[in-house]
């Protein structure tokens, strides 16, 4: 928003406030004057004709035919002719409602709907009196009420909205006028004194526009007047002389700048392939930190592809390398997507974990998450090897979670950014299992009461993997479960109960259940063989069920 159109804003409140004001005041004190006046009007025939109306009875009264049948239609017949005498235009109306909810007395000819009529009768019956707000005809009238008794009548003197109000709306228009004009006058002056008043700063703004469109520090304004607005201009070219100056100097500064941010783009998209880019980001800020080890709490992936060797010799190099990229590249988008960094490529196996060099709460679960959405990628790729006419490829997936030290290791002339420790041994043996155990994803006990039910888990062993003394559990995880597997999965777990109390018999028969649904579950075959097995030679005391693993 322009200054011009501020200082319009700014200065035309106040002077349309006190118009308006002024204008509503007289408006309202002239509306309510006119209209005492009507109401008074109607209210003055209506008390006339209820004192007519009397004196017409007071005569009967006293000339004791008031019982007279007769002559009582002939006084209300002379109220009629007066009610009559009192209506002075075409839009006023007089009438009278009887104690049965007639029409008693009119002034000229009257129509009502029915509800408008119950309307009315309400009024009547409810000894309604003085200003009233009616609808009679589809049309609004006001109207002044007033009962006679003697003839148990209610008389409506009335007239139409439009023309009572008529004097009121012609003065609220004539404001409006006013207030109109008064605005459009007020808006033109000030528009043309703001134009005046801000000619100066116009010049600054255009000469500042010129600038910075032509990169000219040579333009200058004209000092127009001697107060702050002339400052302004004076100050405006003091201060361009002064940028043409520092200008020179800032291209040249600016120009070395460029050069070595080129450079340094440069370098950075080189490393990023070889060092995730947050790592180098924290070497940035902290270079000293970073040469520091730290122990940590995060999740290992390890996936690898199975006899890839064997896949290899059926396929040429330039293939092999085609296939490889092709698998790298999704596997690799999966992970970074999730917030892991792939740590290193081990041949055809990936390395990645979660957590490092930044941490969060879900780390287990995004591993998790993205080994599965691997083994969904996986689909996809093998489709893109049927396409192109090769075989394809099955892998498994091993995640730890648990402490392990990370930092940038190595010597001064190599250095890794990467994890070590047991944790990290762990998920490499883990991978190793789905081998074993052909399930194409496993995870370790700390995973699985880290995920919770976001997945489902099935407990496949208790392994002392080699190089390990310390048992771990091992889960077989799925996004979802058929409803054979549903079952299957929740026999197994009843077998698995009898199993470990040393239960075979027992045992025995429900990892059999188990084939039954799902002939081909290995994990259920292995069971079933160690059941047969300590049948016939029971374990020793103090068996734990945990199986001592002496292969990778």
């Amino acid at each position: 928003m322009s200054i011009r159109a501020k200082i319009v804003l700014v200065v035309l409140p106040l002077i349309i406030t006190p118009l308006v004001l002024i204008g509503v005041i007289s408006t309202l004190s002239a509306r309510n004057g006119i209209t005492a006046v009507a109401a008074g009007l109607l209210q003055f025939k209506a008390e006339q004709l209820v004192t007519y109306a009397e004196g017409q009875w007071n005569l009967l009264s006293a000339n004791g035919l008031d019982a007279n049948q007769a002559y009582v239609e002939a006084s209300k017949a002379a109220v009629e002719r007066f009610a009559k005498s009192l209506v002075r235009s075409q839009t006023e109306s007089i009438f009278a409602l009887a104690a049965d909810g007639t029409v008693a007395l009119r002034s000229n000819e009257f129509s009502a709907s029915t509800a408008e009529m119950e309307g009315l009768n309400r009024l009547r019956a409810d000894g309604a009196s003085g200003w009233q707000r009616l609808r009679i005809g589809e049309v609004d009238r006001v109207a002044h009420l007033a009962g006679f008794t003697p003839f148990h009548w209610t008389f409506f003197v009335t007239e139409e909205a439009g023309t009572f109000y008529r004097s009121t709306d012609a003065i609220v228009r004539q404001t409006g006028y006013i207030l109109a004009a008064s605005l459009l006058v007020s808006v033109i002056l000030l528009l043309f004194f703001a134009r005046y008043l801000t000619r100066p700063l116009q010049q600054v703004v255009d000469a500042m526009t010129e600038i910075i469109a032509t990169n000219d520090l040579s333009r200058r304004v004209e000092v127009l007047y001697k107060d702050e607005t002339g400052r302004l201009g004076h100050t405006f070219n003091l201060m361009s002389e002064e940028l043409g100056k520092a200008y020179d100097q800032i291209k040249s500064l600016a120009m070395h700048a460029a050069v070595a941010q080129t450079k340094e783009q440069k370098l950075r998209t080189v490393f990023q392939k070889y060092v995730p880019n947050s790592v180098i980001e924290q070497f940035e800020a902290s270079p000293e930190q970073m040469l520091i080890g730290e122990n940590r709490i995060l999740a290992v992936l390890f996936s690898d592809v199975r006899d890839f060797t064997s896949i290899s010799e059926k396929m040429k190099p330039d293939e092999i390398v085609e296939s490889l990229n092709q698998y790298f590249g999704r596997m690799v988008k999966i992970i970074m997507e999730r917030g892991g960094l792939v740590d290193k490529y081990i041949g055809d196996a990936i390395m990645a974990y979660f957590g490092a060099p930044e941490k969060h709460e879900d780390d287990a679960m995004q591993s998790v998450m993205a080994g599965l959405e691997m083994i969904d990628a996986l689909e996809e790729f093998n489709t893109w090897q049927k396409s192109k006419g090769r075989l394809p490829w099955h892998t498994g997936i091993g995640i730890n979670y648990g402490g392990v030290t990370v930092g940038n290791i190595g010597s001064e002339q190599k250095m890794d950014y990467t994890v070590i420790g047991d944790m990290v041994n762990l998920a490499s043996r883990l991978e190793g299992l789905t081998k074993r155990y052909h399930a194409p994803l496993i995870v370790s006990q700390t995973v699985q009461k880290r995920i919770g039910d976001a997945a489902r888990c099935r407990l496949l062993d208790k392994v002392a993997v080699k190089g390990r003394k310390i048992a771990s559990g091992i889960y077989e995880v799925r996004r979802k479960l058929t409803d054979r597997e549903e079952k299957a999965w929740k026999k197994h777990e009843e077998a698995l109960a009898f199993y470990y109390e040393r239960k075979f018999a027992e045992a025995s028969g429900a990892f059999r259940e188990v084939l039954s649904l799902l002939p081909q579950d290995h994990c259920a075959q292995f069971f079933l063989t160690r059941c047969a097995t300590f049948a016939k030679s029971p374990p020793p005391a103090g068996w734990t069920g945990v199986e001592e693993l002496t292969e990778k």
